[in-house]
C-alpha cells in the first residue's frame, strides 16, 4: 500500500513539472522577467531586451522590479509560479539570498536563467549567463596603473556587498593594482552600484582625502556620481575615475574626456541567450551549461568611437 502511494504521489509531480513546461496546449505562453532594479539604465537594457527577445519567441512576457530586496524578489516569484509562468530570466539581488527563490522555481518545474547576477549553487538555475568581471577588471588594473605611471592614491567605490560581481571586479582590479607599492588604496566603501550614493559616499572621503589621483568604481552609475562628487569639489579635471559596465552616458563621458575608461559588457547578449535558452527550455530541452562567460572589452579614449552606442 505504501509503494502504491508513494508511486501515485511520484506521477503526481511528474504531471506538475509538466504542466509548467508547457506541455498543456491551453496554457499561455509565459516568460517573466525578474531584475534586481530597474534605478540604473544598464539593468534597464537587460531588461528589456530579455523581454523583446522572448516577444520575439511568442511569448507572454511581464518585468518585475525587485528595487534591491531578496523580500520583493520572493514576492516576484511567487507571483510568477503561481501565475503560470514557463521560465525565469532572472537578475538576481543577493548571490546567496536569492538562492531559496530560485530553488522554489525548480521545484515548481519552473526554468530560471540567471542574467550578469550568479547565484552561489551549481544545482538550483537552469543556467548562469554571466559577464567575465574578473578578466575585465585585469584589463582595467593594467589600464589602471598605466594612467597613474604606478604611483597615487585611490579610492575603491564598491558595489552590492552581496553580489558576487562585487568582489569579481574588486579582485581582477587588486590582482594587478596590488603589485605596486607606490598605489596606495586610502578608502574603499560601498556604494551599492547607485550613482547618487556614489557621489554621497565620495564626498564624505573627500573630507577626509582630499589628495587623491583616482577613483575605480565597480560600475558606471557609480562612475558617474563620483565625476559629480568631484566636479562639486572642483577637482574632476585632477582626479581620474574608471567604471565598469560600458554604460551609454559613461562611454559618452569618455569622449568627453570626463571618464577615464570603462569594461564594456554585453546586456542584450546575456538577456538574448537566457530568453533563447527558456524557449528550448519549456520545448523540452533537459540539459543546459550551468555557467555562459560572456567577454568584456576596454573602453577609453582610444577606442571610443567603436562603442558609441
Amino acid at each position: 500500500m505504501k509503494k502504491v502511494k508513494g508511486l501515485f504521489l511520484l506521477l503526481l509531480v511528474t504531471v506538475m513539472v509538466c504542466c509548467n513546461r508547457g506541455d498543456r496546449k491551453d496554457q499561455p505562453k509565459r516568460v517573466a522577467v525578474i531584475v534586481s532594479t530597474l534605478n540604473n539604465p544598464w539593468f534597464v537594457v537587460l531588461a528589456e531586451a530579455a523581454a523583446k527577445k522572448a516577444q520575439d519567441l511568442g511569448y507572454e512576457t511581464k518585468i518585475f522590479d525587485s528595487q534591491n530586496s531578496t523580500a520583493l524578489e520572493a514576492d516576484h516569484f511567487e507571483n510568477a509560479i503561481t501565475s503560470g509562468y514557463q521560465a525565469i530570466l532572472f537578475n538576481c539581488t543577493d548571490a546567496d539570498g536569492s538562492i531559496v527563490n530560485v530553488t522554489k522555481a525548480k521545484n515548481a518545474g519552473v526554468g530560471v536563467f540567471c542574467m550578469d547576477r550568479e547565484v552561489n549553487s551549481n544545482t538550483v538555475a537552469t543556467s548562469q549567463i554571466l559577464s567575465d568581471s574578473y578578466s575585465g577588471c585585469i584589463a582595467l588594473g593594467k589600464y589602471f596603473v598605466q594612467q597613474l605611471n604606478k604611483k597615487g592614491k585611490y579610492v575603491e567605490l564598491l558595489g552590492l556587498v552581496g553580489d558576487n560581481n562585487t568582489w569579481s571586479r574588486s579582485k581582477g582590479f587588486h590582482s594587478v593594482v596590488d603589485n605596486y607599492p607606490e598605489l596606495k588604496m586610502v578608502a574603499q566603501q560601498s556604494a551599492d552600484f547607485d550613482r547618487n550614493k556614489a557621489m554621497e559616499v565620495l564626498e564624505s572621503i573627500l573630507q577626509a582625502q582630499p589628495d587623491i589621483d583616482a577613483v575605480f568604481c565597480g560600475n558606471d552609475a557609480m562612475a558617474m556620481g563620483a565625476y559629480q562628487a568631484l566636479y562639486a569639489a572642483g577637482k574632476a579635471d585632477k582626479v581620474k575615475v574608471f567604471g565598469f559596465d560600458g554604460a551609454a552616458d559613461a562611454v559618452q563621458s569618455i569622449k568627453e574626456g570626463k571618464i577615464k575608461a570603462t569594461s564594456m559588457q554585453y546586456p542584450k547578449t546575456m538577456a538574448e541567450t537566457a530568453a533563447i535558452y527558456a524557449d528550448e527550455f519549456i520545448k523540452g530541452r533537459e540539459k543546459f551549461p550551468q555557467k555562459v562567460p560572456v567577454s568584456v572589452e576596454l573602453v577609453n579614449a582610444d577606442n571610443v568611437n567603436n562603442y558609441i552606442e
